[in-house]
């Protein structure tokens, strides 16, 4: 079962939206997933992206960058939380118009450089629409070639300082967060979310809730176990998250607490590809894989859904008649 801590109250940051953290670290949604901008907001000023989101979003990403840092704005970097395609998708455009280095850890490059696909997604675990459906998500492998660099063994990158990346494997096998000691502002990517994204009821409502890492791309549970417990340990004070609205205060440290001390009870399926047996990859790729487990029955019902979904949106209303 799915991890869930149901959250109240206000974020309590001095941010001006429910996605930035602090007020030099904004988020920005784009349809399903975030991405953030770490800088001080002014013209001229510096600043670094966190991810890259959907396809179709680098006007936006742009619009708000040069909202913040002045027209004609760009990035002193691009850092990959990781490289599943919502956390990808406008990243070619994107270095289109700017030209920066990014960064991902080592073990995410072999998915960035065309080297090897990802591990495929479980859809047979999680429930709901978005988990049924992930069969038909990219797993690339997309490439990127020299434009992506890996993150130095050490975590510092002379393009945030203050900053350290740390390496959270689980949800995938270079998985990263990013933290700032000085105020305990935490960026985690997709090592837990903050709203159930196996659901797509619940990420259109974008209800407050802590989850482990979305169930259906998790290929290593132990790994995304210790992820978690590492992350608690830094106690940080705010958090954003890759899907769901930014947290903070006694609502996360509470909500943290719960999913470190229950995570087996309550973020690990009782079936599934990964449950048992853990993806094993490394700086190639993938080199093993357990057999899928329960697909065909998944598959179905993710077509299904998508039938009726379909099947709404195009039936003619009444008034067409007229």
């Amino acid at each position: 079962m799915e991890s869930q801590v149901e959250l109240d109250g206000p974020v309590g940051t001095s941010a001006g939206s429910p996605y930035d953290l602090t007020h030099d670290v904004a988020g920005l949604k784009t349809l399903m997933v975030n991405v953030y901008f770490i800088g001080e907001p002014g013209p001229g000023n510096p600043w670094v992206l966190v991810d890259a989101g959907l396809p179709g979003y680098t006007g936006q990403i742009k619009k708000k960058a040069e909202r913040l840092f002045g027209v004609g704005t760009q990035p002193d970097a691009i850092v990959l939380t990781h490289g599943h395609f919502d956390h990808t998708g406008s990243l070619k455009s994107l270095l289109k118009i700017w030209n920066v280095p990014v960064y991902a850890h080592k073990l995410e490059l072999p998915y960035l450089t065309g080297k090897s696909s990802y591990p495929p997604p479980d859809p047979a675990i999680g429930g709901g629409f978005m988990s049924y459906s992930s069969f038909i998500f990219p797993i690339g492998p997309d490439d990127f070639g020299d434009r992506v660099s890996a993150i130095p063994d050490n975590g510092l990158l002379p393009e945030l300082p203050g900053w350290r990346v740390i390496h959270t494997p689980g949800h995938a096998p270079g998985h990263v967060s990013l933290f700032r000691d000085s105020d305990r502002t935490l960026i985690v990517g997709d090592a837990f979310v903050t709203t159930n994204q196996n659901s797509a009821v619940a990420v259109a409502q974008q209800k407050k809730e802590i989850h482990g890492p979305p169930a259906y791309f998790t290929c290593d549970w132990e790994a995304a176990r210790q992820s978690v417990q590492k992350l608690v340990a830094l106690n940080p004070r705010a958090v954003g998250t890759g899907h769901g609205v930014a947290v903070s205060g006694l609502d996360l440290e509470l909500g943290l607490s719960r999913l470190s001390h229950n995570f087996d009870e309550l973020s690990i399926p009782s079936e599934g590809r990964y449950v048992r047996q853990a993806a094993v990859t490394d700086e190639s790729g993938i080199r093993d894989m357990p057999a899928p487990t329960s697909y065909t029955v998944a598959k179905a019902i993710g077509w299904g859904m998508l039938a009726g979904i379909l099947l709404v949106a195009l039936w003619p209303s009444e008034s067409s008649d007229d």
